[in-house]
């Protein structure tokens, strides 16, 4: 899998013309936010788990972090990251380009309710050079998501200030 895939994926539901890619590097959420001249917190990364069948998916805004009880929590497991050959192989695209869309059978995907708080986040499509923009509904709809969850810290603004208030858009 790859671009190619993910461009047909998306050719499917005839938005093939809104897939970018750059002459740069986007393979990390900071390459990604500097191709795309976004906050980093906007960038939609893709996190595979080692799953009984197929593997776990969640997607989660750029400046979030899997928090393991929340995870053990949500999806009764421990939370194991693949490496990057299993990512291949579970997930049919190459560290760096982890998307939700054209995903190999048995992936399971789940949307962190990071992603919630923006009106526009930034996806990889399946290469380590493009992204698509989409609102996180749109991203739920067209990645045909399991289910929202809450497995992910570090986002909240009263995580880091103790104020109790939502973290602002970026």
């Amino acid at each position: 899998m790859g671009i190619a895939e993910v461009r047909a994926f998306f050719a499917q539901r005839g938005m093939e013309d809104q897939v970018l890619e750059f002459p740069v590097s986007s393979a990390t959420v900071n390459l990604a936010a500097e191709a795309l001249g976004v906050a980093p917190a906007r960038i939609a990364k893709s996190l595979s788990f080692k799953a009984e069948e197929g593997c776990i998916l969640v997607v989660a805004a750029g400046d979030a972090r899997v928090d393991n009880p929340a995870f053990r929590s949500q999806f009764q497991t421990k939370a194991r990251m693949l490496s990057p050959e299993e990512v291949l192989g579970k997930t049919g695209h190459a560290v760096g380009g982890v998307c939700p869309f054209a995903l190999q059978r048995g992936v399971k995907v789940y949307l962190d309710v990071s992603l919630k708080r923006f009106d526009r986040v930034y996806p990889a499509c399946g290469s380590a050079n493009s992204a698509i923009a989409l609102t996180p509904q749109e991203l739920y709809r067209i990645s045909d998501a399991e289910d929202w969850v809450d497995v992910c810290k570090g986002w909240r603004q009263e995580e880091e200030s103790g104020e109790g208030m939502k973290g602002e858009r970026a």
